[in-house]
């Protein structure tokens, strides 16, 4: 009998985002989950009959295939947060001013956003696999070149090409995840890649105060190379390739005929569900076969179909731009660039920033550096890497709420609504971010002006570091959620507006609040905080409208990247 994927887009009733997850009578004809007590979840997107299908791969080649995801965010995370501890030396031994520095991570946050225009197209044309590779190549040759640096422009230089090659660890690995795990479990998983850039930003500070004591601040760098060296060895051995062409998912769809042959079957639509629904017998979703590709298959960095494919790289370049149109994907960017800025107004305030010159005080990186390292604090260099285990924590508790909790509440309101899961149900995550995240951002401000106990200044960062990992991972799910089957596109343009907003925001932050004075401006940024957080109610009264009215430019852009070989 033909299948019916839950979240076939051929319909123009069908509206993205909107999938039935609960087989609440057990009459869908879909694949079912096998896992213990959820044999009513249908698999959505529907897998094929492939055992090569990174849908249906087993738990262990599916654990491998994150963990080698993971791997790559750790390291390439790492390198981009390694000097936060140690500005005080670079400055010290280079003759750069901590202004330099400061602009040279703005481009470095630039270059890691727009330069997914570049990698993206490539990954979904040729390969997540080698893209993969290449980048750690390339942040290991700039973490060679780093300690050798003795002017600005060589800094900047630098800055510009890390961020460059560190580009997929902003939209590829999401998808990554998107390939391998279904909707009620990607939660759980986006928030272990979340859990690994945040964390590795958090503990790579931490590592490099010990090795910049032992040491010195230039094997902070190197020691940076070596991990990324590690990492590529990794990744070669054992990172598979996860791009599959679901057109042949799409086929079963189209083959299921008129409604006249299915009721010849005695198979019967149900109408007005906004989905395609078949009511009849349910599948458990196990397949059966062996994967016909060896080891050394596995190990090529590109492959024949994918070369063979019809090139999209131009519309993949130019899509990005055009989904700024659309509300959701706008709204999921804005609300991770949102949480990032309240990252970087730690990093661009200092209750110390009048004991330096002016030009210091202008542009000011790294402040839990400069704050602990400053009386009355006088943190060890080790000392103020550690305070950044406080965001680590805040990364953790974060992490299992949106993944675990987040992925129950799907599944729990699904059940609530009929069994129809709507993108929206995961932003009701965002709620603790009302009251939390204005009181961490008033706990570091106002008590960094008083001087309180260090205590309170980790536990203030690290609730703002729990909050804006809440943040920004409900913003990434909520945008795959919505256009799965242009998940890698839309991706973009969410780190697009991401990284867009945390350049501007690096040059408008210092003179704001040495202007403003730091408790009054941490107060302001607290209330702004809370239009921000409170901004989610928005979607979840228009959400939905505004994604019916996205589905024929949506279904023109699926047809495009079906008819290419492209969705995958």
């Amino acid at each position: 009998m033909s299948r019916i994927d839950p979240l076939d887009p051929s319909k123009m009733d069908d509206v993205p985002g909107t999938v039935h997850l609960v087989d609440l009578e057990g009459t869908l004809i879909a694949k079912h989950s096998a896992e213990k007590g959820a044999q009513d979840i249908v698999l959505v997107p529907a897998p094929s009959n492939d055992p090569d299908d990174p849908l249906n791969w087993s738990p262990t080649r599916k654990g491998l295939a994150t963990a080698c995801m993971c791997v790559y965010t750790l390291m390439s995370g790492a390198a981009s947060a390694m000097i936060y501890s140690v500005i005080e030396p670079i400055v010290a031994d280079t003759g750069l001013t901590v202004g330099d520095l400061n602009a040279g991570t703005g481009y470095f946050f630039l270059l890691a956003g727009w330069g997914c225009l570049f990698w993206q197209p490539l990954a979904l044309q040729y390969g997540k696999r080698p893209v993969y590779l290449i980048s750690l190549l390339g942040i290991m040759g700039t973490q060679l070149w780093a300690p050798h640096i003795n002017s600005n422009a060589q800094w900047i230089a630098s800055r510009i090409v890390q961020g460059f090659f560190t580009a997929p660890i902003e939209s590829l690995c999401e998808i990554t995840v998107a390939d391998l795990w279904f909707t009620h479990q990607r939660g759980r998983y986006m928030a272990l890649y979340a859990l690994f850039i945040v964390g590795s930003n958090s503990l790579a500070p931490v590592l490099a105060g010990f090795i910049d004591v032992g040491q010195g601040w230039q094997w902070v760098l190197y020691w940076s190379a070596i991990w990324q060296a590690i990492g590529f060895i990794f990744l070669f051995f054992f990172m598979e390739e996860t791009n599959y062409n679901r057109q042949s998912v799409i086929s079963q769809v189209s083959a299921a005929g008129s409604s006249e042959s299915l009721s010849e079957k005695g198979v019967v639509s149900k109408p007005g569900l906004g989905i395609n629904t078949v009511v009849g017998e349910s599948e458990i979703g196990e397949v059966h076969g062996h994967s016909q590709t060896t080891y050394l298959d596995k190990l090529k960095l590109f492959r024949t179909d994918q070369l063979q494919q019809r090139n999209e790289l131009l519309g993949m370049v130019i899509r990005p731009l055009k989904f700024l149109s659309f509300p959701v994907i706008f709204f999921a960017g804005f609300t991770y660039g949102a949480n990032l800025v309240w990252f970087n107004v730690l990093n661009g305030s200092s209750p110390f920033a009048w004991l330096w010159d002016d030009s210091v005080a202008d542009n000011i990186l790294g402040t839990v550096s400069l704050v602990l390292a400053s009386p009355p604090y006088n943190f060890a260099a080790s000392s103020v890497g550690l305070s950044y285990l406080g965001p680590l924590i805040g990364t953790c508790i974060a992490s299992a709420y949106t993944g675990f909790l987040g992925d129950w509440i799907l599944v729990k309101l699904a059940r609530r609504n009929n069994g129809i899961a709507e993108s929206e149900h995961r932003l009701w995550l965002l709620l603790p971010q009302l009251l939390l995240l204005p009181f961490g951002l008033i706990l570091w401000g106002v008590g960094a002006a008083h001087n309180v106990h260090w205590f309170g200044l980790i536990f203030g960062i690290g609730t703002i570091g729990c909050m804006a990992t809440i943040g920004c991972q409900v913003s990434i799910n909520y945008c795959i959620d919505s256009y799965r089957a242009l998940g890698g596109d839309a991706i973009v343009t969410v780190i697009l507006v991401r990284n867009t907003m945390s350049f501007a925001i690096g040059y408008g932050l210092t003179p704001w609040v040495t202007n403003m004075g730091l408790q009054n401006a941490f107060i302001v940024a607290a209330f702004a905080a809370i239009v921000q957080a409170g901004s989610f109610l928005v979607m979840i009264w228009r959400g939905k409208k505004w994604r019916i009215s996205s589905v024929p430019r949506y279904l023109k852009y699926v047809e495009v990247m079906r008819a290419a070989g492209m969705i995958h």
